[in-house]
């Protein structure tokens, strides 16, 4: 810690108040430590013009305690600024009227609104859920995108990050899933927390453009850092959103579904910190308690034994040079279960949602579907949607090297399968909500171009059941 021990002591200004900051580093103040302070407590600095700033403990030591300010540091002077320690931690006012309101990064109403009243005050910081009082996710949310609710499917209480590059839709995806995620076959009240960090102001009004067009902002509760907001904030709006999101769904008995974008943002910010701490770095410079911190974070999504709701978290994050072995997606990749990643290729062919549904998946998929939840055919329809793409996208580089008329009549088959399941199945509109069986419906007109005894990862009697042929011919289905 670089912080400069003064030649004499400070004087006392006030009982709480002191002129005791040793060092200013980007967004820290060094203060030496007058009496003893909490990790996280919160921090009133005054400057000589009597403007005051927020700051939060962020360390503390035998001799000196490091403060991270809101504002930024600009113009804090090392004599004359005051550091008043207030003995508590942030909280956020929680109530149900926090729906249908826009927050700053900071959690301040910004969209011109009363003020809230709140019901309660929440530590922002929370907590993991207890292990043991978790309940293992089950139930299936419909989010109207084929290549998520038919390959890779969200249930209530799970964590499905996003992987996606610069200059990919990740965010046109994210506000379709806010749009049109539902739990079926129920009219229990499900809630959007929307956590917006380190985006442009032509991306916030994008974002509320699309929130109020579409009638979703009633249900949602959003949350901005914009990108000239001060990066240490960024380290403060996830977990307002998840402390938001916890009160509706423990409290109020809501699902809640949380998007997060961008982590990335979020992850450079904790970057920032730990050089501006000079602590020693870890892998590509990010401090070596990433790995922790954004565990703090998605573990808080499930669902508790006993309590009605649930918190679904769907984190989006841009890879550096669209590399998942970077450490943000790979550690993203240990702490959640599974992911969804956005193609480039797809992108590129003008293919939207670009999903590419290969490298993507659920761990939780299989809790969620079949039988009353989804389809008894779903998870069978998947893995030959599946394997015939998988296989499909391999030949088409043996095309390249010999052409089509080298391929036998099957693999012509699962070639041309590849080709409709880009175009017609992963393909859809912005604002198209297909529900599953619209999904899986799809799913069986493509499998229905190829033969069907290629068609070895489904047992004859589903086949028969849901397969366009026997319905068209109204053939019963025979006893098994």
């Amino acid at each position: 810690m670089a912080a400069k021990t003064p030649a004499a002591p400070a004087a006392q200004t006030t009982q709480k108040e002191y002129r005791t900051i040793s060092n200013v580093k980007g967004p820290l103040v060094f203060v030496q430590k007058t009496h003893a302070v909490g990790y996280g407590e919160l921090v009133q600095l005054r400057l000589p013009n009597g403007q005051t700033r927020r700051g939060q403990v962020l360390d503390t030591s035998g001799k000196h305690v490091v403060v991270q300010v809101f504002e930024g540091t600009t113009g804090i002077d090392n004599d004359k600024t005051t550091v008043k320690f207030l003995g508590e931690t942030i909280k956020f006012g929680v109530s149900k009227n926090i729906l249908g309101r826009v927050f700053s990064g900071a959690g301040a109403p910004i969209d011109g609104g009363p003020e809230i009243i709140p019901d309660d005050y929440r530590d922002i910081i929370g907590a993991a859920i207890n292990p043991y009082s978790r309940a293992s996710p089950h139930d299936f949310i419909q989010t109207g995108i084929s290549t998520i609710d038919g390959n890779n499917s969200l249930v209530r209480g799970q964590k499905l990050p996003i992987f996606s590059g610069s200059g990919l839709p990740h965010n046109d995806i994210a506000l379709q899933i806010a749009r049109q995620a539902k739990v079926r076959g129920t009219d229990e009240a499900f809630a959007v927390v929307f956590a917006a960090m380190g985006i442009t102001n032509e991306e916030a009004k994008k974002f509320m453009g699309e929130f109020e067009r579409t009638g979703a902002l009633k249900r949602a509760v959003i949350f901005q850092n914009l990108a000239d907001d001060p990066a240490v904030e960024r380290l403060l709006t996830p977990r307002l959103a998840l402390t938001a999101a916890e009160y509706l769904a423990f409290d109020l008995g809501m699902h809640v579904l949380v998007i997060f974008t961008d982590v990335t943002n979020y992850c450079e910010a904790l970057r920032q910190i730990g050089a501006a701490r000079e602590e020693v770095p870890g892998r590509r410079g990010y401090p070596g308690y990433m790995y922790t911190d954004l565990a703090s974070l998605y573990e808080r999504a499930g669902n508790i034994k006993g309590k009605k709701g649930s918190v679904t978290q769907f984190p989006i994050l841009t890879m550096p040079g669209d590399d998942i072995t970077h450490p943000i997606p790979d550690l993203s990749g240990y702490i959640t279960e599974g992911q969804i990643v956005i193609s480039r290729e797809l992108h590129r062919k003008g293919v939207y949602p670009p999903i590419n549904v290969l490298p993507s998946l659920s761990r939780l998929m299989n809790a969620g579907i079949g039988g009353h939840k989804t389809r008894d055919d779903h998870k069978k329809v998947s893995d030959q949607c599946y394997a015939f793409y998988a296989e499909g996208r391999d030949l088409r580089g043996l095309v390249a090297i010999v052409g089509k008329d080298a391929l036998s009549s099957r693999d012509l088959q699962v070639l041309d399968f590849a080709e409709l399941f880009e175009n017609r199945y992963v393909r859809q509109g912005r604002d198209e909500d297909r529900s599953i069986e619209d999904t899986l419906d799809l799913g069986w007109e493509l499998l229905a171009t190829v033969d069907e005894k290629l068609l070895t990862r489904i047992d004859k009697k589903t086949i028969e059941q849901f397969h366009p042929k026997y319905k068209k011919a109204g053939t019963p289905v025979k006893a098994h």
